[in-house]
């Protein structure tokens, strides 16, 4: 049976996106494109339902209660006040007009932050096709070698490059966007956050936004709880 915990109590900013949601995504423990919602989620002080699918049980499930909510089998699922949300980005951005932040303000910090979401959602698909290849042991060493130094010297450069993020830690500055997170959460699943930062050393600029996410007071106390697996 899939595991169901609840987390939080439900506050203003329940009240804001309409009620506590519950999220259907495979046990990756606190990785992979669910976490990232998730993470807004912490970072927003919001109430919810966490159900979780073994590997082993989850392709049963992704025929049945899966292909009922979502006609692509694709997970994370949302549902909240009988609404279906899937696609994991688009889900981020919803609560983020619900809350009224994490979106920027003006058009072009919008589109700075979707600008390098997609960054982070490329490098994202090419971890994925490499780290589940059933060569692993020959596509991971060398996508670590290739295509991830790629995408962390192109990030470098566009944080200290781009107008409005050398205004502050953050892609937008000093505001804290969806964008951040989902950045974020590829470093974390890259293992390039552990161990302080390690794998960050030669990328200042993305250290100094890691060190950010995780410093901000709801993300610091969700890393240090039991409800973040690793």
């Amino acid at each position: 049976m899939p595991s169901t915990k609840q987390y939080g109590t439900a506050g203003p900013a329940n009240e804001a996106i309409g009620g506590i949601p519950t999220i259907h995504y495979v046990d990756f423990a606190s990785r992979g494109r669910g976490q990232v919602v998730r993470l807004m989620w912490e970072d927003a002080g919001i109430a919810y339902t966490d159900i979780r699918y073994s590997f082993e049980e989850y392709p049963e499930y992704k025929e049945t209660t899966i292909a009922e909510k979502n006609p692509t089998t694709n997970v994370p699922i949302v549902e909240i006040n009988g609404k279906i949300l899937t696609q994991s980005y688009a889900i981020l951005r919803h609560f983020a007009r619900q809350l009224g932040k994490y979106d920027g303000e003006t058009e072009e910090e919008k589109y700075w932050a979707d600008a390098m979401c997609d960054i982070a959602v490329d490098w994202r698909t090419q971890f994925v096709t490499a780290f589940f290849n059933p060569n692993k042991e020959e596509t991971y060493p060398k996508h670590q070698q290739t295509e991830r130094k790629r995408f962390l010297k192109a990030f470098e450069t566009h944080l200290t490059r781009h107008e409005l993020s050398l205004q502050g830690p953050y892609v937008v500055g000093k505001m804290f966007t969806y964008a951040d997170m989902v950045i974020y959460q590829v470093l974390h699943d890259e293992n390039l956050t552990q161990d302080g930062m390690k794998g960050l050393q030669e990328y200042p600029r993305l250290k100094q936004l890691a060190d950010a996410v995780e410093s901000r007071p709801n993300v610091k106390a969700f890393l240090e709880s039991d409800r973040y697996l690793g």
